[in-house]
């Protein structure tokens, strides 16, 4: 058994998610959203060294050496698999491993609004799911290509760095690539899925102007096309997809996104009153002629009206999801405050000391 696996325990019965190990600081982990230290003495070079480089691998591990950042994944047994963050800081090693459920949750069971399923039933156009580190993007695009593997028979190429999910093939074939292992990058293994007659390709990390661009044309040219960005609603997302490029090609853009965006389903975890876990909320844009031509235009100012009036069509803006769960109680008025975009709105909710926040 590695020694690491020691630490994965603690983690694993603790319900955490997260394991953060750095030179010279205890070993802490990340429960609820809170990072709590799991002992007392520190992490030599010696133990961070032994235990990292024993998972890695000699070749990975000189990679590391040599570039001071890695990422893959472990699989500690069959319920346990972990994405891997190698890095170098200033006291000298350091690894951050997230906990990657092995059991794909369904969308009904993820409790996310219905209408998520309808983007599964696209047959082209490109599909954005968006939010902050740790807010369950993963687990959501996830469910949703278990869907699609469930109800219809398709070829899906992921691309991902590392691979987090593994899914098995249903009714669809599943094709998963990792990045560096099986494409060099992530414009390497997208274009490559234009000649594997896929159907569908999931982009791990829309985070380069290649990625972007190869994206979008994938888009336009018939895949059904999903990638996740790190903004955490849907007005900023179609400004970062616009921004990464220069601003003579930005009209082009515009019209590309315009035509081939069908929805941004943007996600935020709220921690639960209670203090039992985390509640997942969304805001959900599904492109409709009106929200295309204000993407033309480059008004993403009023894609918030679009979503307000789209209720019927499933649109939810991320404002007056964070109000319902307020209003069940399921969240503090603190909580609701803080990840709200409009924070008058929420202000009077809070408690008389903290109103000057």
């Amino acid at each position: 058994m590695p020694y690491i696996d020691q630490f994965f325990e603690v983690l694993v019965t603790a319900g955490a998610s997260d394991l953060h190990l750095g030179q010279s600081e205890p070993p802490k982990i990340r429960r609820h959203g809170e990072i709590i230290p799991i002992r007392q003495e520190p992490l030599t070079v010696e133990e961070m060294a032994f235990m990292l480089s024993e998972i890695a691998g000699p070749e990975r591990w000189e990679r590391y050496e040599q570039s001071g950042d890695l990422d893959f994944a472990y699989e500690m047994n069959e319920d346990s698999r972990f994405r891997c963050n190698f890095l170098k800081q200033t006291n000298g090693y350091g690894a951050v491993f997230r906990l990657i459920p092995t059991k794909i949750l369904t969308l009904d069971q993820l409790g996310v609004p219905s209408i998520i399923k309808e983007f599964g039933h696209l047959r082209g156009g490109l599909v954005l799911i968006t939010g902050p580190t740790g807010s369950g993007k993963s687990t959501t695009l996830a469910a949703l290509i278990d869907y699609i593997n469930t109800n219809f028979g398709r070829h899906i190429v992921t691309v991902e760095e590392p691979i987090e999910f593994v899914h098995r093939n249903k009714r669809s074939i599943i094709t998963q690539r990792e990045v560096p292992e099986h494409a060099v990058h992530f414009p390497a293994g997208l274009k490559a899925a234009l000649r594997e007659d896929a159907d569908i390709v999931l982009v791990g990390e829309m985070r380069d102007l290649e990625t972007i661009q190869l994206a979008l044309t994938a888009a336009e040219t018939g895949l059904l096309v999903f990638g996740t960005l790190h903004t955490n609603n849907a007005r900023k997302t179609v400004d970062r997809m616009i921004d990464v490029f220069p601003s003579d090609q930005q009209a082009q853009v515009r019209t590309m996104l315009a035509n081939s965006l069908r929805g941004v389903v943007a996600q935020l975890l709220l921690k639960k009153a209670d203090g039992t876990g985390r509640i997942a909320v969304n805001e959900i844009l599904v492109v409709n002629s009106a929200a295309s031509s204000i993407i033309r235009e480059g008004a993403t100012q009023k894609l918030q009206d679009v979503i307000v009036s789209g209720k019927a069509q499933g649109m939810q803006f991320m404002d007056d999801a964070i109000w319902q769960v307020l209003q069940q109680g399921i969240v503090t008025p603190q909580e609701a405050y803080m990840k709200a975009i409009d924070k008058n709105r929420f202000r009077p909710f809070l408690p008389a000391e903290a109103q000057g926040l």
